[in-house]
């Protein structure tokens, strides 16, 4: 059984561990031998504490279960503040950082009884600059960014629950590329306490695992709400599909499941539509570019005045361009952003979820970069929730799904939803 405790999901390792039937101590040793066997062709992690996650799994088991992420291992993205991890930010200038305190969203997940086995890759400040991680279903292409690390970890199995952050596209998208559940909720729903900032209208955190179950799970921690522990869904929802405005730049493989989803869910007796696409928001995917380009050159002032020498240059442009925006520009980018999101919002008294691309298709090779967030700007833009789900793959066997996208602060919906969503798409897999 040892040999495959580290493949288990969230939800199922928990009632095993609930009910004594499996020990924190061998859920987390065959996660961190799981770690041994591939780190080296992944690299998802900056540092694992195998003594320290042992030593916390047996004292776990001496005691009474602490909570609904009891034993479960966890992956925590490097731009969280940890007490006893090393925070380095993905970049050089923090390599000797140690904080004295865990983030907030750290500190909920070890109060239900989680285990931190780690710090996981991002890229540098969680922007453009790729760390080492490579894509564990081919090394050869990218796992996406920032959250690269973390998305890489769940969809190797090295553990079942992983934590990260989206700007702009970086939890949809690495979900998307690894073949994932990637869950961001609405904005703000979860504390920013202890995270190094990018920019402050954007930054949501969010997590993954291998099921839009498992992720409610963890999100019922960081949302503090138990209804997303039960996700039981079974009306026919109104599904809006949405191409987006930049749909020419989509793959084959994405319409093609696009195409096959809205067949599928249409057959299962779900309101399926394809959406209007409003000529208004053409400019949305600049607008989040230059709004977070402005935040950014606040949030990174220090680091940009004391050691804008070890910045990448592509991090030098965004900071550049940002401070080139003034602060009235920066109202009126603010304003047409309200319209934007104003507009989004009033889709969902049509429609109960909105069904779009994640990614243009594929993961691009490793070398090409971690891949353009454009798809996932508008929605991170409006702070509705999304949640990647994975049910399809491209021409060179690698993943490929789409983000249903919900009403802000819709979470529960949105989740339980997908789940059927996920559901449908499992029982019909689109023919390769």
């Amino acid at each position: 059984m040892a040999a495959v405790l580290n493949k288990l999901g969230a939800l199922e390792a928990a009632r095993l561990l609930n009910r004594r039937e499996l020990s924190a101590e061998q859920l987390v040793r065959a996660c961190l031998a799981r770690i041994e066997q591939r780190e080296p062709q992944v690299q998802a992690w900056v540092v694992v504490d195998a003594p320290a996650a042992i030593a916390q799994a047996q004292a776990l088991d001496r005691g009474a279960v602490r909570g609904v992420l009891h034993g479960l291992p966890l992956g925590v993205k490097d731009i969280f503040d940890t007490h006893d991890l090393p925070t380095r930010y993905g970049s050089s200038i923090y390599d000797r950082h140690q904080p004295h305190a865990d983030a907030a969203c750290v500190a909920l997940c070890r109060d239900a009884g989680a285990l931190v086995l780690g710090k996981t890759v991002t890229t540098e400040f969680a922007t453009y600059t790729p760390g080492p991680t490579r894509n564990p279903r081919n090394p050869a292409y990218t796992p996406g960014g920032s959250s690269s690390g973390s998305a890489a970890a769940v969809a190797d199995d090295m553990v079942p629950l992983a934590l990260g952050t989206q700007t702009a596209g970086s939890i949809i998208r690495p979900a998307a590329y690894c073949g994932i559940v990637g869950f961001k909720p609405s904005f703000a729903r979860v504390p920013r306490a202890g995270m190094k900032n990018l920019a402050d209208t954007l930054d949501t955190i969010g997590g993954f695992a291998r099921s839009v179950e498992d992720i409610g799970l963890l999100a019922s921690v960081l949302l503090r709400d138990e209804r997303l522990r039960q996700l039981d869904y079974d009306a026919k929802p109104r599904i809006g599909m949405f191409r987006t405005l930049q749909w020419r730049h989509t793959l084959p493989e994405t319409r093609t499941a696009y195409e096959h989803a809205a067949r599928v869910l249409s057959a299962a007796g779900a309101r399926v539509e394809e959406m209007a696409l409003p000529a208004e928001d053409c400019a949305i995917v600049q607008l989040h570019a230059d709004i977070m380009a402005f935040e950014a050159s606040q949030s990174l002032a220090y680091e940009r005045r004391a050691y804008g020498s070890q910045l990448s240059t592509k991090l030098q442009a965004v900071l550049e361009a940002g401070m080139r925006i003034s602060s009235a520009d920066y109202l009126t980018l603010r304003a047409r952003a309200a319209q934007v999101t104003a507009r989004i919002h009033a889709w969902f008294d049509t429609y109960d979820l909105v069904l779009a691309p994640s990614a243009a298709g594929e993961a691009p090779f490793f070398e090409q970069g971690t891949g353009d967030p454009q798809f996932c700007r508008g929605w991170t833009l409006a702070g509705v929730p999304t949640v990647h789900l994975p049910f399809a793959q491209g021409p060179q066997g690698l993943p490929v799904g789409l983000q249903a996208i919900g009403n802000i602060n819709h979470d529960h919906g949105l989740l339980a939803m997908a789940g059927w969503v996920q559901r449908e798409l499992a029982e019909h897999p689109p023919e390769l």
